[in-house]
């Protein structure tokens, strides 16, 4: 089946839901500020304690493994000092998709769902960091948010969701792969149409669609190549959601080109990575927990 016909797919299931969320209010009016010329901390510290729940999210997401603060930061103020104004638009963005897809649907376990996501965005971040890539936070936010089409699906079309799960069960195919027989698209297409609807920036966006096949991006196929090796090596190591998974590094292509664009990953000992992720997996699902404590 070709792209544009599972694109299409796609963008009529997105269509279809009547009750699609969108970016809260609150989040909306502070990356609203956010994009002009000169705008305070204060000013948004003041609009983000009008949601507490983001607000509590904001510090306890600063004070994770993932940003690793010389000391508990408690004050929201701080945190966004911490941040500073160029980053404090992806943790919004993490925090509002995480109060749009916080529920268990009984289809898909909500905090394995964000372990595998946050996972992703730190592996992302480690990799990005060994190759020299220019802008880590970017790739941190990438591999959160690259299977956002996942949650879409068990969200509102469960029972889909179900049958493509036990599909797969015992076997060695990819949930990809069962979506496109199942459903005429995938996961890739669906968080494609989401990221546009929600005005995502192009980056985001084509990582979204080409997560699964980086040598298909356009504009950063780099950062596609990083999110496909972090969703591997975290599937691998990681929990998962989303079925069997087993790889070689050396005949992947996202691997070929990362080493083509530099030599800095010729030194990777992929053994002692692999186990390196152990302690990453205790740390997300702590993260993961806190997030969703009540």
């Amino acid at each position: 089946m070709d792209r544009s016909t599972m694109l299409e797919k796609a963008r009529l299931l997105v269509e279809n839901i009547d009750e699609l969320p969108t970016i809260p209010a609150v989040a909306t009016r502070i990356l609203t500020l956010l994009d002009q010329p000169e705008v305070e901390i204060e000013e948004v510290a003041e609009l983000m304690l009008a949601d507490q729940v983001m607000a509590a999210r904001v510090l306890k997401l600063i004070n994770s493994p993932v940003y690793r603060p010389s000391h508990e930061i408690s004050s929201l103020k701080r945190a966004l000092i911490h941040l500073g104004l160029r980053h404090i638009r992806e943790v919004v963005l993490t925090t509002s998709l995480i109060k749009i897809f916080g529920e268990d649907t009984g289809a898909l376990r909500v905090n394995a769902f964000w372990e595998h996501s946050f996972g992703v965005g730190m592996v992302s971040k480690i990799i990005a960091q060994k190759l020299g890539y220019p802008d880590l936070d970017k790739a941190y936010i990438s591999g959160i948010v690259h299977d956002l089409g996942e949650v879409f699906l068990g969200n509102y079309l469960p029972d889909e969701f179900r049958r493509l799960q036990q599909s797969i069960q015992g076997t060695n195919v990819g949930m990809r792969e069962a979506e496109a027989r199942l459903l005429g698209t995938t996961h890739s297409e669906i968080g494609l149409c989401l990221a546009r609807k929600w005005n995502f920036p192009d980056a985001y966006c084509e990582v979204m669609a080409c997560h699964h096949n980086p040598s298909e991006a356009k504009n950063d196929r780099v950062l596609c190549a990083i999110v496909n090796l972090a969703d591997l090596f975290w599937s691998v190591r990681g929990p998962g959601y989303s079925g069997w998974v087993c790889f070689n590094l050396a005949d992947e292509p996202a691997w070929n080109i990362l080493s083509y664009m530099s030599n800095k990953l010729e030194d990777l000992d992929e053994e002692r990575f692999r186990y390196q992720l152990d302690d990453a997996v205790q740390s997300v699902e702590e993260l993961v927990a806190s997030i969703f404590q009540h």
